[in-house]
């Protein structure tokens, strides 16, 4: 299927940084149940379900309850017709899935109020540990649930693209550079940069050029992180602008 694999050596001649993205793959062929598309919402569904999980348990359930509602919700989104039940309007990834765990929740009040709801359907693997670990860290009372689903959709957009950075610094034989400048990727204060060079045998020069790279290659991988969402390329900038915003809250 065309996705991630056609952006992940952007720089050559002529190649276009963005190709096809996950989500207007699934767009354009929402209507055929193509099986590239079954498989581009699958992977965006696995990579983003914790904003989700986030989402159901700020509306107040349990964890448990939680995990199981958000397993079911997969159930039904990658059923087999779920595909053509996609509106072109929704353009962004992020919009697609709030308005339809917003329904699905409904329609679970709606089916609680004359029938105990059923067993998990688990269509991927949840880690209820890690899920529930990770939710502990949220703002008790600062955010409420449509916020908190939009801040965790943006860190992990932000997390994914440091993680691809660490995986190629790594296949280039850098992974001990990177995890020494890391830090300096994501501003953290330049006034300790004397001291790691020091201790990586870099003249200051050398720490300037070689941060200025991996903070110019993970915008790119930020930008490319964002498109896989979005159905319109014109609208990265847009999208990466507030994302940025969200982060800020």
């Amino acid at each position: 299927m065309m996705g991630r694999e056609a952006t992940e050596a952007p720089g050559a001649v002529g190649q276009p940084l963005f190709a096809t993205t996950h989500w207007s793959v699934v767009l354009a062929a929402a209507n055929d149940e193509a099986p590239e598309a079954a498989a581009a919402l699958e992977r965006l569904c696995r990579t983003y379900w914790y904003p989700l999980y986030a989402y159901v348990r700020r509306q107040g359930h349990r964890p448990e309850d939680a995990q199981d509602l958000t397993q079911e919700f997969f159930a039904r989104l990658l059923a087999r017709n779920s595909l053509a039940r996609v509106a072109p309007e929704k353009g962004k990834f992020r919009s697609f899935l709030l308005a339809a765990i917003r329904h699905f929740l409904s329609d679970q009040r709606e089916r609680a109020r004359t029938a105990k709801r059923g067993g998990r359907a688990e269509i991927f693997s949840l880690d209820a540990q890690e899920a529930e670990g990770r939710y502990r860290l949220e703002p008790v009372d600062r955010l409420d649930a449509e916020k908190i689903y939009e801040r965790r959709w943006a860190m992990t957009l932000l997390e994914q693209a440091m993680a691809r950075l660490r995986d190629e610094s790594a296949a280039a034989g850098k992974g001990e550079l990177f995890e020494r400048l890391r830090r300096f990727v994501v501003g953290e204060s330049e006034g300790t940069w004397g001291e790691v060079g020091a201790e990586l045998g870099m003249s200051e020069g050398a720490m300037k050029a070689a941060v200025h790279r991996l903070r110019e290659r993970y915008r790119t991988l930020l930008r490319d992180e964002v498109a896989q969402t979005l159905a319109d390329p014109a609208e990265i900038e847009e999208e990466v602008r507030y994302l940025i915003r969200v982060i800020r809250q």
